[in-house]
């Protein structure tokens, strides 16, 4: 039997991440997408220690072929764009799509280009950031969850002896927004330009706390089974995180990279607007990352 052929799209932190534990796994064939090179071998260093692996590098669509798997690593914004580069390539009759992105559109990003049917979503949690070219530090184990479904089984095969956990729940809905209601704190750290120690801050943490639960609230109206509960659950993973931890949002702000800020705080206003729902909040913090970012390009 032929090696399962896999091609990860997108060699950000998470991207290097999934492509270095699946290629060390062994027995998959094992290919990375990128926009660039000026590395040849990945290497992760993680909390059950260093992973190196030297997956297939592919630097164009020309390059690639037909795979048994993709999995999209990009960040939201660019779903369209490798929709209309990589996929045309990678996907053959029976290719399915994993989306590993941050926030609750996953499938709603590549509807319009990818059969529902072949598509899964995936909730992903693994804190880690970029060293260099195809260098990164996760910080923590992998978790991953998938909605049950006829695509989940094969998925989950896919990451034995990874070190990163997978499992599927049938309540995929709440999965997503719980883990959104996460990401909507992070933008504290963004808008303040400081990593997660930021929430033992005394004028950080009303804030913080303020967003999560416009998020709840949100999310209940979108059908996840969350609570008034839900919002010290959130604080509290917050305030365990590593003081030094650089979540991707602020990442991708120091760099001065394009950020996800409408995945994981648009979707919120705009998901609350729908429902009726006010989040003067993360509508505040929205805006003045938006405002911050202009007037530092204006200073470039």
């Amino acid at each position: 039997m032929s090696q399962p052929r896999i091609a990860i799209v997108g060699a950000g932190a998470i991207g290097t991440v999934i492509a270095a534990r699946l290629s060390a796994r062994g027995g998959l064939d094992v290919s990375l997408c990128l926009r660039s090179g000026g590395f040849s071998r990945l290497e992760v260093q993680g909390p059950d220690g260093t992973v190196t692996a030297a997956p297939t590098l592919h630097a164009a669509p020309s390059q690639a072929r037909p795979v048994d798997w993709v999995i999209a690593t990009t960040k939201a914004y660019d779903s369209a764009a490798i929709a209309g580069t990589w996929l045309p390539t990678l996907m053959g009759p029976g290719t399915r799509l994993a989306v590993l992105q941050n926030g609750v559109e996953q499938v709603a990003n590549f509807a319009a280009h990818v059969d529902p049917d072949r598509l899964l979503p995936v909730m992903l949690d693994i804190p880690a950031e970029r060293l260099g070219p195809g260098r990164v530090l996760q910080r923590a184990a992998g978790i991953m969850v998938v909605p049950q479904g006829p695509l989940s089984t094969d998925f989950i095969g896919l990451f034995e002896d990874t070190g990163i956990k997978i499992t599927a729940d049938a309540d995929f809905t709440t999965v997503v927004w719980r883990k959104l209601c996460l990401n909507a704190a992070g933008a504290v750290s963004a808008l303040l330009r400081q990593p997660a120690g930021i929430v033992h801050h005394a004028g950080a943490e009303p804030v913080m706390r303020a967003l999560v639960a416009e998020c709840v609230a949100v999310a209940r109206a979108e059908g996840a089974n969350l609570d008034a509960g839900t919002v010290e659950q959130v604080m509290s993973a917050c305030r365990a995180a590593a003081p030094d931890g650089i979540n991707s949002l602020l990442a991708d702000r120091m760099a001065g990279r394009p950020m996800e800020l409408d995945a994981r705080n648009g979707v919120i206003i705009r998901r609350g607007a729908a429902h009726g729902i006010p989040t003067p909040v993360n509508q505040t913090v929205h805006d003045l990352i938006l405002a911050a970012v202009s007037a530092e390009k204006v200073q470039r």
